[in-house]
């Protein structure tokens, strides 16, 4: 068992938003850290413990900066206790291995998205064709080959619970990718989404680096089921959760949360599934 890195995962995007860089808690316990383009988010109290967990491993060649971040937040003895995936696209893995060589831990993931955690499968290759915008279109260069982490992949629990975070939860939420899921907290009602909705427009390469906030569905290029999509999106609503953080966009909070996601869960074959596109069969 060995771990493979794509060199084609390493590409560095010709695009970063505002917020590269920056920070931001969302609870006491949550932190969202931007790497250029994509969200990563580090659980765990730093006023109680210098252990935390890290949600997704952002774009490539961010480990140092990802690793920096916690050392600010949990101080020189952090201790990095494990790595959950919402899934496994190159922008949310693509600091993963290089982490790794530094801190061994388990890394999480729905048993649905390990071909693409284990070097057997491929991602299916974007839809620069669909309807969207700029980002959409260039698309088509984005790496879908799959990593190797084998030997420091465990499968979540199938009982939703999370390995050292107790107060926290999974849900399947499929549709962006077969094996995408969530993270919920519910004392706090804190909502980890991963691509399931986002809170940016994706395929806007103007909201992407300005990073204006909003509620949308996941990234229509390389989103391959919408029915799945939608049902997950219904899920997540259902949860009602005051607090949302996403793979891309800023977090939200709020009426102004709840009122849009009520929205993209009632109005979503118009508001996010694209007129046409190599994935979209049904409106």
């Amino acid at each position: 068992m060995f771990m493979e890195r794509s060199t084609e995962t390493e590409a560095i995007m010709p695009m970063t938003s505002i917020r590269s860089g920056s920070g931001i808690e969302i609870a006491p316990d949550t932190y969202c850290y931007t790497t250029k383009i994509s969200n990563v988010f580090l659980i765990g109290n730093p006023s109680i413990s210098p252990r935390w967990v890290l949600v997704d491993a952002g774009m490539p060649h961010s480990a140092e900066k990802i690793l920096k971040e916690a050392e600010n937040r949990f101080g020189p003895d952090q201790q990095l206790q494990s790595i959950l995936l919402t899934h496994g696209h190159f922008d949310h893995v693509g600091a993963l291995i290089d982490i790794l060589e530094k801190h061994p831990v388990p890394v999480y993931a729905h048993p649905e998205e390990f071909p693409y955690l284990t070097g057997k499968e491929d991602y299916p290759e974007p839809d620069s064709t669909v309807e969207g915008g700029m980002v959409a279109k260039m698309s088509k260069t984005f790496p879908v080959k799959a990593i190797d982490i084998s030997e420091h992949l465990v499968e979540l629990p199938a009982d939703g619970s999370i390995p050292d975070l107790p107060n926290w939860r999974w849900l399947h939420t499929p549709g962006h990718t077969k094996g995408h899921v969530s993270f919920f907290k519910d004392v706090g009602r804190v909502l980890i989404a991963g691509d399931a909705f986002v809170t940016v427009k994706q395929d806007s390469l103007y909201k992407v680096m300005r990073q204006k906030k909003e509620v949308h569905g996941p990234p229509v290029y390389l989103t391959t089921d919408w029915r799945a999509a939608w049902e997950s999106v219904s899920k997540l609503v259902d949860l009602k959760p005051s607090f949302a953080a996403t793979g891309h966009g800023k977090p939200m909070k709020g009426s102004v949360l709840a009122k849009g996601l009520v929205e993209l869960a009632d109005h979503f074959p118009e508001l996010a599934v694209p007129s046409y596109g190599k994935f979209v069969h049904t409106k």
